[in-house]
């Protein structure tokens, strides 16, 4: 179940008045510690229904109802404890801070990274659903710390959307934009005298802004913008980890998840705090360093990760759709590069470079 029983018990103490249910003088209700034990089972292992049915004894229409009601309460009494997004300046400096320490990477506040969860095909939903390779999916777009957990998350939209389009309606970007989530103000960089503003850490998925950086297009680049390319994909790496430490310890994302919409939300949405949660109380047990993909920096090679050894079919990439970016974000990037190239340059750089 991916817990350990004190933790099981923790989680069953928190959400058991979200679920326990009244016996009737024709049945018991199945209890809290069983419905909590199933919906733990079927995210952990992505087993069916029809087999959790047998293994518990309860029937599978009930079966049906009790992981997505579970999935909420997890989510209502785990999220303002383990995915709690930064409101103030002094939070969203710290999550820049982790960032500097173990990435090199400074004034960043997360890596922006999003993936299609993919469905099976919704009743009724013609081609709302329907993604650019063909599948049916739902969106999860989320922002990610240096320690690998997810800060923010948006779930829910069409899988019709891009990367792009998913960020245009997202209230992250609304709140940034808005200035309304406590974002400090434009600081100098470590050791230099040039500002910059705070900035979060994208693929070519996403559109170049002030605030969100992205690698320089194309292959064939000077030393320099290679160099910028590098270090802003050793902080991106945080994201991959991330996706893929999910999706290896919860293998309800093996395949696509047969349910609708609005109930596979519930379950990715659950999946995101368990995460956190377990990344926060039990890291080493949760996703030891083997797990992940490393650079040994004294070697200078690069460690793949044993999450790749593992299934992830529900989980794929977001449709890349190339924009022009604006002169001022340039010029942002243009300052980034230039730093990482003089005074924020690292000793293994340009030898790690090369294996990008």
């Amino acid at each position: 179940m991916r817990v350990s029983k004190s933790q099981f018990r923790m989680i069953l103490d928190m959400i058991q008045p979200s679920i326990s249910k009244m016996d009737t003088r024709m049945r018991k209700a199945v209890t809290p510690q069983e419905r909590l034990a199933i919906t733990l089972r079927y995210l952990a292992t992505g087993e069916t229904q029809t087999s959790l049915s047998y293994q518990f004894r309860v029937s599978q229409n009930l079966i049906s109802l009790i992981i997505p009601e579970t999935c909420r309460a997890l989510y209502e009494a785990l999220q303002p404890i383990y995915m709690r997004m930064p409101r103030s300046q002094e939070e969203w400096r710290k999550v820049s801070q982790d960032f500097h320490r173990l990435w090199n990477y400074p004034l960043c506040l997360g890596v922006l990274d999003g993936k299609r969860v993919l469905l099976q095909k919704p009743a009724h939903s013609g081609s709302h659903y329907y993604d650019y390779k063909g599948n049916f999916s739902t969106t999860l777009l989320a922002l990610v710390d240096a320690d690998y957990k997810f800060l923010y998350a948006d779930v829910g939209t069409n899988g019709r959307a891009s990367d792009g389009g998913v960020w245009n309606i997202c209230k992250l970007k609304e709140g940034i934009e808005n200035e309304e989530i406590g974002i400090p103000p434009p600081a100098n960089l470590p050791n230099s005298d040039v500002q910059v503003p705070y900035v979060i850490v994208g693929d070519d998925a996403f559109p170049l802004q002030k605030y969100l950086m992205k690698p320089y297009p194309g292959n064939d680049q000077s030393n320099k913008k290679h160099i910028h390319n590098y270090r802003l994909s050793r902080a991106r790496r945080v994201s991959e980890n991330a996706f893929g430490i999910l999706s290896s310890r919860f293998q309800v994302f093996n395949k696509p998840i047969r349910t609708c919409p609005e109930r596979a939300n519930k379950v990715i949405q659950a999946c995101l705090v368990l995460h956190n949660m377990l990344r926060t109380e039990s890291p080493q047990a949760y996703s030891p360093p083997e797990l992940l993909d490393q650079e040994d920096i004294q070697r200078r090679r690069m460690v793949v990760g044993q999450w790749h050894d593992h299934q992830h079919n529900a989980l794929g990439d977001l449709q890349v759709i190339e924009r022009r970016p604006k002169r001022d974000a340039m010029q942002v990037r243009d300052l980034f590069c230039t730093y990482f190239n003089n005074e924020g340059s690292v000793p293994w750089q340009n030898e790690m470079a090369l294996l990008h």
